[in-house]
C-alpha cells in the first residue's frame, strides 16, 4: 500500500472529482457574488468571506462544459493555491474519502473534454468507483492566477 490521501469528492456534469483535502479551506453555499469586468466568462465574480475579497470560478464553465442552473446543493469549493484562495463552483460536495495513491493512474489524455493537464490522474476506489483528480495548479493557470490576485488587492 502507498501513502493515502484525503480527498473531497464533488459532482460536476455528472462525474465524480476529487481535491486534496490539505488544498480546501472550506466548503460554502451558493451566496450573492460582485461580477467583476474585464474577466473570463467562467470567473464568476468575488464574494466575501469572512472579511477575504476570495474570487469564484464556474467549473463547469472552466472545462467547457454548458453551465447549469445553481440548485440547493450546489457549493462554492474555496481551495487554496499558491497562497491565493479561490472558490470553485461545484454541483454538489459529497464526501470525503481515503485514496490509496498506489491507486492514482495518470490521466488520459483527454477525460470528458478536459484537457490531461488539469488533471492529477484517475483514482480507483474500491474497484466500482473511478475519481477525477483535479491539479489545481493547471486549472488555475498562472496567468488567471495572477489575474485573479489583482483582484484581491
Amino acid at each position: 500500500m502507498g501513502e493515502e490521501i484525503k480527498v473531497i469528492v464533488f459532482a460536476l456534469a455528472e462525474e465524480e472529482y476529487g481535491v486534496e483535502v490539505e488544498q480546501v479551506r472550506t466548503i460554502e453555499r451558493m451566496q450573492p457574488m460582485t461580477r467583476v469586468p474585464k474577466t473570463p466568462d467562467f470567473v464568476k465574480g468575488v464574494i466575501n468571506l469572512r472579511g477575504v475579497v476570495t474570487p469564484v470560478i464556474d467549473l463547469r464553465g472552466r472545462f467547457g462544459f454548458q453551465e447549469s442552473e445553481y440548485t440547493d446543493s450546489t457549493r462554492i469549493i474555496i481551495v487554496s493555491v499558491k497562497d491565493i484562495e479561490v472558490g470553485l463552483i461545484v454541483d454538489s460536495a459529497n464526501d470525503v474519502i481515503d485514496v490509496d495513491t498506489d491507486n492514482i493512474d495518470d490521466p488520459p489524455e483527454i477525460v470528458g473534454g478536459i484537457k490531461a493537464k488539469y488533471l492529477r490522474g484517475i483514482a480507483k476506489v474500491n474497484d466500482t468507483r473511478l475519481l477525477i483528480l483535479l491539479n489545481l495548479e493547471e486549472v488555475l493557470n498562472k496567468n488567471e492566477i495572477i489575474q485573479l490576485e489583482n483582484l484581491e488587492e
